[in-house]
């Protein structure tokens, strides 16, 4: 019962953060370079996660340029949590851009939604994040195509590392975790099965010393590579960063 005024005071801070985040992508960003607007999107998303009372620990470093970024996917989480070390246009499921105020700030930040009901849209997604790659652009995707628990990985689905294989630059893993005081892994973060995204928010507002752990791996060449074969091999490089 102690956490709830501190759960109630995060919320209402979390409100205050996503409307000063589409005051940034609507009116600050307009006009500013590309370093300008990764800086701002670093800020935002660590001062998020800050104020949901979430610890960052990043391991490893990213590449400088283009690049295409591979997780392991856990909750909604992960992408401010990559934000924070490495800001990217993610690939993201259609529902996400009809989520309330946030579905707003995600779309304006870049995302290029898959509509997953349409077998063919990969297709079209996957020219979206080739030509971003080949303008220098960060793209992030988790090709495990649905959130886990955070206890290994599930098997990665190879049909969108095509891009990075088309567009001719690196793929860089990530490998990401959350704790908490109890818990090595921690269920508090996971959004699985029927979970809400309301009731996973509440769940993160109310833990306390919940920590995400970003892992940032080797970068891959990928010229010439198979992609069944290089997502195979990006499975093993992620799921061997996370213990037990």
């Amino acid at each position: 019962m102690w956490m709830w005024p501190v759960a109630v005071w995060r919320l209402l801070r979390v409100f205050l953060h996503i409307l000063d985040g589409l005051w940034l992508v609507h009116f600050r960003m307009r006009g500013k370079d590309e370093a300008w607007r990764m800086a701002a999107t670093r800020q935002w998303a660590l001062h998020l996660l800050s104020v949901l009372g979430i610890s960052l620990d990043v391991q490893g470093h990213p590449r400088p340029g283009a690049k295409l970024i591979v997780a392991n996917h856990i909750s909604w989480l992960d992408i401010m949590a990559i934000d924070a070390v490495v800001p990217s246009r993610f690939v993201s499921k259609a529902e996400v851009g009809r989520w309330p105020l946030v579905g707003a700030l995600v779309t304006a930040a870049g995302t290029l939604y898959l509509q997953r009901e349409r077998r063919r849209d990969a297709m079209r997604v996957l020219g979206l994040m080739s030509s971003a790659l080949q303008d220098g652009s960060t793209v992030a995707v988790f090709p495990e195509g649905t959130t886990g628990t955070g206890h290994g990985v599930m098997p990665f689905h190879a049909n969108l590392l095509q891009a990075a294989i088309d567009a001719k630059v690196p793929v860089q893993p990530i490998a990401l975790r959350y704790s908490d005081k109890k818990h090595l892994i921690s269920p508090l973060a996971a959004y699985v099965g029927d979970t809400s995204l309301v009731q996973s928010l509440w769940w993160v507002v109310t833990s306390s010393g919940l920590t995400v752990h970003v892992t940032v791996l080797a970068p891959l060449a990928v010229n010439h590579s198979d992609r069944r074969a290089l997502a195979s091999t990006l499975q093993g490089m992620v799921g061997s960063a996370i213990p037990g």
